[in-house]
């Protein structure tokens, strides 16, 4: 039986931290995740769990100690957001590259310049292609199981690689829900105890970590973080089963909300789905047949899965939270345009930008997005690609 509370997504995932218990957390301070190793260190100055903790002079830092607890064959994790995520830029690849199953929790806050500290996925989205995994939240109650997730994700022998666990900051991360946590114990018992096969400090297998690879070895490294990512797709789905027998909650790669019959789809990621979702019920009140796709795992991403789901739609609105200055749209626009064409799908598309640097995104917002396909598809009317929502005149 489940065990109701309020708290805000920080304080989910801390909590679902404390119920890990993992061996070592090196961490410095950035808004707006500050408060996860906050509460994680009041922990275990509590006595409550027995982690490690490494405060650290830099973001740089943080993730090289974590890297470096992970290569010794400890299960080892990290917090941060927008410029402290910037910072561990250059260790970002090499953990990567080392196979190491760190878990980190990022809480997306906009890139400076300018200074900014509100919410969009500029971070995250800036180091898609390190060869980290990627999964994101709309809810608190989301980040917590997304986090309790992680580790079996990462941590599987087919996949070994690095997982960022994304929420929206402020939005999710200060904002207080309901939320149903899991017993402690059957947390426990899921997560299990991190036994790696290789690591530094096993005597009977001497070996190195981040080695030099001159030109004859580095594609080959390359490919094998290929295959693993690829892997990924299926472990994520088959831990998302085990997870659904300890809490009742399902996931998927992504969430399909009324696209059974849909002929108008919005996808989005993060916070502004439930958002979306809300005008999706009020178009239907109108007998108008939109849909919402919100994607969770956008690395691997599910492109081919994503196709499919898209196949019967008229017309598509793609929605990222973070602007790539390319002509051929955002992050999550480019990469599902292909998609789409790759799987020979002929719903019309169009990209968008919204919500940059914590600009707000409402119900109306979503609305008149769906409108405009609306006035594509059967009008005509030809549509501005990467155009912003909310954009001040």
């Amino acid at each position: 039986m489940g065990i109701r509370e309020r708290m805000s997504g920080n304080e989910a995932v801390a909590h679902a931290i404390k119920q890990v218990n993992p061996d070592v957390m090196a961490a410095f301070p950035i808004t707006p995740s500050t408060e996860i190793p906050q509460m994680v260190s009041t922990f275990i100055a509590n006595g409550e769990i027995d982690t490690e903790f490494i405060p650290v002079e830099s973001e740089h830092s943080s993730m090289s100690a974590t890297m470096g607890a992970c290569a010794a064959g400890a299960r080892a994790i990290t917090a941060t957001s927008s410029c402290g995520l910037a910072f561990m830029w250059e260790v970002l690849y090499v953990a990567a590259s080392d196979r190491l199953p760190v878990v980190m929790a990022v809480v997306n806050r906009a890139l400076t310049g300018p200074i900014n500290i509100n919410c969009d996925h500029s971070d995250s989205m800036g180091a898609r292609d390190s060869g980290w995994l990627q999964i994101y939240a709309e809810t608190n109650q989301e980040a917590y199981d997304n986090y309790i997730q992680s580790f079996l994700i990462a941590e599987h022998p087919d996949v070994r690689l690095p997982m960022m666990v994304c929420q929206d900051g402020f939005i999710t991360s200060h904002a207080v829900m309901n939320i149903e946590l899991i017993e402690d114990e059957k947390v426990k018992n899921f997560v299990g105890t991190y036994n790696p096969e290789n690591y530094l400090l096993n005597a009977d297998m001497p070996m190195a970590i981040g080695p030099y690879a001159n030109s004859p070895f580095y594609m080959e490294t390359k490919m094998n973080q290929r295959i693993a990512m690829k892997n990924a797709k299926k472990v994520i789905l088959e831990v998302a089963k085990e997870f659904e027998k300890i809490s009742g909650r399902k996931y998927g790669l992504f969430e399909e909300y009324k696209m059974d019959d849909a002929e108008y789809a919005i996808v989005i990621m993060g916070s502004a789905a439930g958002t979306t979702k809300d005008a999706v019920d009020a178009l239907r009140a109108e007998g108008i047949k939109a849909g919402m796709i919100k994607i969770r795992v956008f690395r691997p991403f599910p492109g081919e899965e994503l196709a499919a789901a898209l196949s019967k739609v008229k017309a598509v609105a793609i929605l990222d939270r973070a602007e790539s200055f390319s002509g051929q749209g955002g992050p999550v626009g480019s990469e599902l345009k292909a998609a789409l064409m790759d799987a020979g799908v002929s719903a019309k598309a169009v990209n968008y930008f919204y919500g940059l640097g914590g600009r707000d995104y409402t119900v109306g917002d979503a609305e008149k997005v769906y409108r405009n396909l609306i006035d594509m598809t059967e009008n005509g009317k030809k549509l501005e690609q990467f155009k912003y929502i909310g954009l001040r005149k």
